[in-house]
C-alpha cells in the first residue's frame, strides 16, 4: 500500500514538474513573439495569453510586495475584443485541466485498488 501511495504521489509530482516546464517554455515562447505573434494560430495565440499573465502576475507581485494598489495595476490592459479571446482560450484550457483530473482520478482509482493482490 505503502508503495502504490509513493508512486502516486510521484506521479502527480512528475504531473506538475511536466505542466511547470511547459508553462515556462510557452511564456518564454511568447515573450518572443510579443502581442502581434498572437494572431498567427492557436499555439501562438496560447503562448503570447501566457507571457501576458506571467507579466500581470508579475505587476500584481510587485504591487503587493510594496504595498501598492493591486486593483489599479491591471487597469487598461486589454481591450473587449482580446478579452473575449481570452475568456475563450481560458475555457479551453479549463477543459484539457478537467479531462487531466479526470485521468489523474481514474489513476488513483486503479492504484488503490490494486493494492491488496499484487
Amino acid at each position: 500500500m505503502t508503495d502504490d501511495l509513493i508512486r502516486l504521489l510521484a506521479s502527480w509530482q512528475l504531473v506538475h514538474e511536466m505542466a511547470d516546464e511547459g508553462l515556462k517554455a510557452a511564456v518564454e515562447r511568447g515573450r518572443e513573439t510579443g502581442v502581434e505573434g498572437m494572431r498567427s494560430g492557436p499555439d501562438a495565440f496560447v503562448d503570447g495569453l501566457t507571457a501576458l499573465v506571467d507579466e500581470e502576475k508579475e505587476r500584481l507581485k510587485t504591487a503587493l510586495t510594496s504595498g501598492g494598489d493591486v486593483a489599479s495595476v491591471s487597469e487598461g490592459l486589454v481591450d473587449a475584443e482580446a478579452l473575449e479571446e481570452i475568456r475563450f482560450e481560458i475555457g479551453e484550457l479549463k477543459g484539457r485541466m478537467e479531462t487531466l483530473q479526470t485521468t489523474l482520478d481514474a489513476i488513483a482509482r486503479k492504484l488503490s485498488g490494486s493494492g491488496g493482490g499484487e
